[in-house]
């Protein structure tokens, strides 16, 4: 049986928290900005960084969401897939050696009109840093099937001795 939670395992106003942070380095950044073709200075570039309000580079944004979701999977869409992300907002900034947290509080759930077995959560999802500061703000929502409809078989392959 796969790890993670099914449908019915999601309750509105349930609020799950990731078991460990993740330091954000500068390499994570400028690989990420450049990875994704992110050309702003304000990522990679410590001299022009320096000029700004923040006087150092910011962490990309799109990693911070990338990171916080991914910390928070094993808790809501490690069985699914994701549907969208919306109203995301970054109310602090994050800087490189921060340790990022994340919570994620559940805000709907309901079963698929289309896809039997399946059903859609909304959750809204937070990144923290090491002193609480919140760092990001936003609504995920996933498809994820219920226990009947679970993907069965082996994760793991038969070696060939």
């Amino acid at each position: 049986m796969p790890a993670g939670r099914f449908l019915e395992d999601f309750k509105v106003g349930d609020v799950y928290r990731s078991p460990a942070g993740r330091t954000i380095s500068q390499a994570d950044n400028t690989h990420f900005s450049l990875l994704t073709n992110n050309a702003n200075p304000i990522h990679t570039d410590a001299h022009y960084a320096a000029q700004t309000e923040f006087g150092r580079p910011l962490v990309n944004s799109f990693l911070t969401m990338a990171v916080v979701a991914g910390l928070m999977v094993p808790d809501t869409s490690q069985n699914g897939f994701a549907l969208g992300v919306e109203e995301a907002s970054f109310p602090e900034p994050l800087f490189d050696g921060d340790t990022l947290y994340a919570d994620t509080e559940i805000l709907d759930v309901r079963t698929s009109r289309s896809r039997p077995g399946w059903g859609i959560v909304k959750a809204r999802q937070r990144g923290i840093k090491q002193d609480g500061t919140v760092v990001l703000v936003m609504t995920r929502t996933f498809m994820i099937p219920d226990r009947t409809h679970a993907i069965r078989g082996e994760r793991f392959p038969t070696p060939r001795d």
